[in-house]
């Protein structure tokens, strides 16, 4: 009998750690999310399922284009792309951005440019939707790439880093449309 319960113990022990480990995983290092809506379109679509990484902004920065999770409201999270740093100065004129007066080539968005009927994305500067002269340190700016629709910084303003969750690229359903996002 005395066996019996070891084994039992055993197994208790083990589903334990394995529940431990999971919780840890999922609230410090990754965690799933799931695209609601189309202001990322055509990059991601709605109800793709994606992996957030939680650690990378904790040990690096968020660089020009990643896409990156936030809490918008207390119960809602958004997805899109950094397109502001801390210092910069964003504009968008004749569908081009600019970045401190630079033009900035966005490649992901290349398709949908020859796709839309019209402007993409349409002309602004940062003064106009922010009231800012740059993006302040410790935030960031972000567009979602369905530029007609999305609510984005151009809306709510700039983003503070203290509100992202993690850089997410991984797309893993539907498996048919499994990706690794750039």
């Amino acid at each position: 009998m005395s066996q019996g319960k070891n084994e039992v113990w055993e197994w208790i022990k083990a589903l334990g750690i394995a529940i431990i480990l999971a919780a840890v995983i999922r609230y410090f290092l990754f965690a799933p999310i799931v695209v609601d809506g189309l202001s990322m379109m055509p990059t991601l679509h709605d109800h793709y399922r994606m992996i957030v990484n939680k650690i990378s902004y904790k040990i690096g920065n968020p660089d020009r284009f990643d896409i990156v999770v936030f809490e918008a409201t207390e119960d809602k999270d958004y997805i899109k792309r950094v397109i502001g740093l801390p210092g910069d100065h964003v504009a968008y004129k004749d569908d081009i951005l600019y970045i401190n007066g630079e033009p900035i080539d966005e490649p992901y968005l290349d398709q949908y440019k020859k796709e839309a009927n019209g402007t993409l994305t349409y002309d602004f500067t940062l003064e106009e939707v922010t009231g800012l002269s740059e993006v302040p340190e410790g935030h960031l700016f972000v567009l979602g790439d369905n530029r007609r629709f999305s609510k984005d910084s151009r809306i709510i303003g700039t983003i503070s880093m203290d509100k992202i969750i993690g850089e997410t690229n991984i797309v893993y359903w539907p498996l048919s449309d499994f990706q690794i996002i750039k």
